[in-house]
């Protein structure tokens, strides 16, 4: 058996980046930018008033203007100002050549065309420099996870089109004779295939192409019929069968297949039997079959896999540190992932920690990370935990 950090290793080396792909700006949300793009603009493009108010070439209390045109978004003042001279100007738009000010019109009085200053006159220009946001050139950089925020700022970019990394196409199959399908009627011996619908929106979330495969039966012909429907997967996810029993023929299917193995065993809880390789020209996974395990194994290495190849930095999933709510044994040989619930006053295990107990991994928001050999823990120790 291998330790999870060096499985990780192995399978980064396995994940190569995907292509690039160019798509509309109003698509690229949850994509991962793939090149750094660049302003092609000024934001603002030129000074523009942060207030409604009249724009002057100077302001004290007391001083009279007269009123002389407007500027608004879109309608600026053709013109230059005088100086006793007021353009009336709102949020937004340019402000008039010749202004150096602009008093809000909370601070004015006005008869006719003429303005007052009044003593509340403020403090400030109110007028946002052009540029003052972001100029020509100025770069976004890749590659990053691109949000709503960056859709906004890209397109104030006056960026049409975003270089982006093609989505993994991962193909994800079940094994059993023990499986059927959710809403289907298992017979007395059957339960429900629930692993791969579990990843499947886990994949999706990581900004993956997930497809799910037919359940492959317990026998090498299904098990090579379903290989076969795998077409231009860029990743193989199999679900049971990859550990050592009888009926657990995934290993050597695959290598009969031409697989080239990287690892097979991780010295890990829950998540022993893990292995991957090469199948042809894509990367494999073969996860173990209880639930929980399968589910873990996703957030510890089908996760970061993915993020490699959407070309995002090769990293472990993210760790954060925090007190224990309650005692705890030591560990054994293998590197422990317990599900647990951060409360106020810390970290709780659930007391059930057994591999096939999905409702305790739905109520977990927390895996804490008990090292091998890892000795017993107090309340209010600090320790490791993975964020679900």
């Amino acid at each position: 058996m291998i330790s999870v950090s060096e499985a990780l290793d192995r399978l980064f080396a396995l994940a190569s980046p995907l292509p690039v792909e160019l798509v509309p700006l109003i698509e690229a949300n949850g994509r991962v930018l793939a090149r750094t793009v660049s302003a092609r603009r000024d934001q603002p493009p030129f000074a523009s008033s942060a207030m409604d108010g009249y724009a002057l070439a100077s302001a004290a209390p007391g001083l009279r203007f007269r009123v002389i045109g407007e500027s608004a978004a879109g309608a600026r003042f053709d013109g230059r100002l005088g100086p006793n001279e007021a353009v009336r100007i709102f949020t937004g738009a340019p402000v008039p050549e010749g202004a150096t000010t602009v008093v809000i019109q909370e601070d004015v009085e006005r008869f006719g065309d003429e303005i007052l200053i009044t003593d509340r006159l403020g403090s400030g220009d109110n007028i946002r420099p052009c540029g003052t946001d972001f100029r020509i050139g100025d770069q976004v950089l890749a590659p990053r996870w691109i949000n709503p925020q960056d859709i906004a700022l890209l397109a104030s970019m006056n960026i049409a089109t975003v270089p982006v990394t093609r989505r993994p196409r991962v193909a994800l199959i079940s094994t059993g004779d023990e499986l059927v399908m959710p809403g289907e009627a298992p017979g007395p011996d059957q339960i429900i295939a629930s692993n791969t619908h579990g990843l499947h929106a886990m994949l999706g979330d990581l900004g993956a192409e997930p497809r799910l495969l037919p359940i492959a039966r317990d026998s090498e012909s299904a098990l090579r019929t379903v290989f076969g429907l795998i077409g231009d997967a860029d990743l193989v996810i199999t679900v049971g069968g990859a550990s050592v029993g009888d009926h657990d023929l995934v290993a050597r299917v695959v290598a009969d297949l031409g697989m080239e193995r990287a690892f097979h065993k991780v010295a890990m809880r829950p998540g022993k039997p893990l292995m991957s390789g090469k199948l042809g020209a894509a990367m494999m996974m073969g996860l173990p079959g209880n639930p929980v395990s399968a589910m873990v194994c996703g957030h510890l290495f089908m996760a970061p896999v993915i993020r490699s190849m959407l070309g995002l930095p090769a990293e472990p999933a993210l760790r954060k540190r925090g007190p224990l709510a309650v005692d705890l044994p030591a560990n054994g040989p293998r590197e422990h992932y317990m599900r647990a619930r951060i409360l106020p006053e810390g970290l709780r295990p659930f007391e059930r920690q057994d591999s096939s107990l999905l409702s305790i991994l739905g109520e977990a928001d927390a895996l804490v990370v008990r090292p091998p050999f890892d000795p017993a823990r107090a309340a209010r120790d600090v320790v490791d935990f993975v964020p679900l």
